[in-house]
């Protein structure tokens, strides 16, 4: 009859990689507001031109406005603490909220190319420098509002969904300019579809990505970039250590990495002893994996089943 240790333990480590915030939760209230005054600019100017390419770049300049706002309302929520209803806190929100952005831009972008179908069926006149005029205000404010951005969307999967919207539209607005001067130049009024067809495979292309990792976040997927074997091996080579078995690797946020697992000892340890072998697989997850909360059981000889993943029947 073998004696046994089972000591279910839970850490945070400090050696995860975290990024300060900043302002940009300020940041994104005033891409929020630039917006939306450039998208009422760019309906009114692309109604005045008959242009679709203005009315479509408006028309993804509104789903980018709602976007930021949705962003926005996610970085606030992400913030709050966790509670007795939300032990994990609402930091999952924000991917969420990448989630449901990168879907609408996709919806929007599936139906410009639609609209651009119909009009190369039906060719109508568009004015040049009307739609040259309008499309140079959005680019401007376009720009402004990827430049409040650009640092927050390295660090937050949530901010870089607004940045991508921002993206598309700063690419839109380039096209519609260019298309612009050629149909004043050359006549051919085909180019305003063409540029929406084009624009609008670009930012599905972009979309694709965040909607990819979004969806591997919320299934609890584990981080691309991580190989379960791999981490497996590494902790087998603790001298104290025989067996890593039913591990769990999932991201709560695109920053924080959480790792669980059954570790098997190869003698019967007291529990301070469990401790500093649970201190330094923890410090081998944080330095080699960037992971920032482990929860291990430690075991002696008292799992029968040892696969690396736990298949419940």
């Amino acid at each position: 009859m073998h004696s046994h240790s089972n000591i279910t333990t839970s850490g945070t480590q400090p050696h995860g990689s975290h990024h300060p915030a900043g302002d940009a939760s300020g940041r994104l209230a005033l891409t929020v507001l630039l917006n939306g005054l450039i998208t009422l600019v760019q309906i009114v100017g692309g109604i005045l031109s008959n242009s679709l390419a203005l009315i479509s770049d408006a028309i993804h300049n509104l789903s980018d406005t709602l976007a930021l706002a949705l962003a926005w309302i996610a970085n606030r929520v992400g913030k709050r603490k966790p509670d007795i209803r939300k032990t994990f806190g609402y930091q999952r929100f924000e991917i969420l909220s990448a989630f449901i952005n990168a879907s609408v831009l996709t919806a929007v972008s599936i139906y410009l190319i639609y609209e651009a179908t119909l009009r190369f069926l039906h060719p109508e006149p568009v004015q040049s420098m009307l739609m040259l005029i309008i499309a140079v205000i959005g680019l401007m404010a376009n720009l402004v509002s990827m430049l409040f951005l650009h640092r927050d969307s390295h660090h937050s999967l949530n901010v870089r969904a607004a940045y991508v919207h921002l993206l598309g539209d700063t690419l839109s607005s380039v096209a519609v300019i260019a298309g612009a001067l050629l149909i004043r130049y050359t006549g051919f009024t085909w180019i305003d579809p063409a540029l929406t067809l084009l624009i609008s495979i670009v930012i599905i292309r972009q979309a694709w990505h965040i909607l990819k990792e979004s969806t591997d976040i919320l299934m609890q997927g584990v981080p691309s970039h991580l190989n379960l074997e791999e981490m497996k091996m590494l902790l087998e080579q603790h001298p104290e250590i025989c067996n890593i078995h039913h591990v769990h690797c999932w991201q709560l946020s695109d920053r924080q990495i959480h790792f669980e697992a059954h570790v098997e000892t190869r003698r019967n340890m007291t529990l301070t002893e469990s401790a500093v072998v649970r201190d330094q697989i923890e410090t081998m997850l944080a330095e080699k994996f960037n992971v920032i909360h482990t929860t291990l059981q430690l075991e002696y000889q008292n799992c029968t089943d040892q696969e690396m993943i736990r298949v419940r029947k």
